[in-house]
């Protein structure tokens, strides 16, 4: 599970399934305290943390004081219960979106100043795969279709003075249809754009983490892209 909050990736890793691929900068093993905030950067390790540690830790996250820090991975003998307590903790909302290809395009919509993938929230009684295909043909003015899944994404913020978890499903689609192809200004969408794959990656310079990460998952999932894309 990883969740960004306030953009940095929190990683929570079964200590059965943890192989680390990267060197961390700070490691801790079952620490009683946490270390002054100054200690805390780039990549940092934390094995079997208690509840107490995790509750300072999204404190710590959500005001923004880690500004040296790049990641944070816990490693735990409890994941299943560790998952369940930090869900408790937010209001869980969830959503679904699509990444959509047409050709060797894909399409990106500007919102809130960033590059964006088109998403939206469930409606009531909504599938996920139903909220995703319904979400980019209304944020786009297009028709789509869903080849398959991709992965979900995790992200934090806080709304009406209330911490929000967002759960997202996200899609990898095909494209049957732009002919009428805009925004959804009045979601806040103000362009929508076809880009090659060189031209998504300086797009998601202006963007988020979770997307940047979405976007890597997709290519994993599809290897051969990276010729076409």
């Amino acid at each position: 599970m990883k969740i960004f909050i306030n953009d940095k990736p929190l990683d929570l890793v079964s200590s059965l399934d943890f192989l680390p691929k990267k060197s961390f900068e700070c490691i801790y093993d079952n620490p009683s305290e946490l270390p002054a905030t100054a200690d805390f950067h780039d990549d940092v390790l934390i094995k079997n943390p208690s509840k107490d540690i995790i509750v300072r830790l999204l404190y710590l996250l959500r005001t923004r004081k880690l500004k040296n820090l790049d990641s944070i991975t816990l490693v735990t003998d409890e994941k299943k219960e560790l998952k369940k307590f930090i869900k408790s903790r937010f209001m869980i909302i969830k959503a679904a979106g699509g990444l959509v290809t047409k050709e060797d395009k894909i399409l990106f919509i500007y919102r809130l100043g960033k590059w964006d993938l088109p998403k939206g929230k469930f409606e009531k009684k909504e599938s996920p795969s139903s909220c995703a295909l319904r979400e980019v043909e209304e944020e786009c003015n297009i028709q789509v279709k869903i080849k398959a899944p991709i992965c979900k994404t995790w992200h934090t913020y806080t709304q009406n003075r209330k911490s929000i978890l967002k759960k997202t499903y996200w899609y990898s689609m095909h494209c049957l249809n732009d002919a009428k192809m805009k925004p959804q200004t009045e979601e806040g969408i103000f362009d929508i754009k076809w880009m090659s794959h060189q031209e998504a990656k300086i797009a998601l310079i202006n963007s988020y983490p979770s997307m940047r990460y979405l976007y890597k998952r997709f290519l994993n999932l599809h290897p051969a892209l990276h010729q076409t894309l």
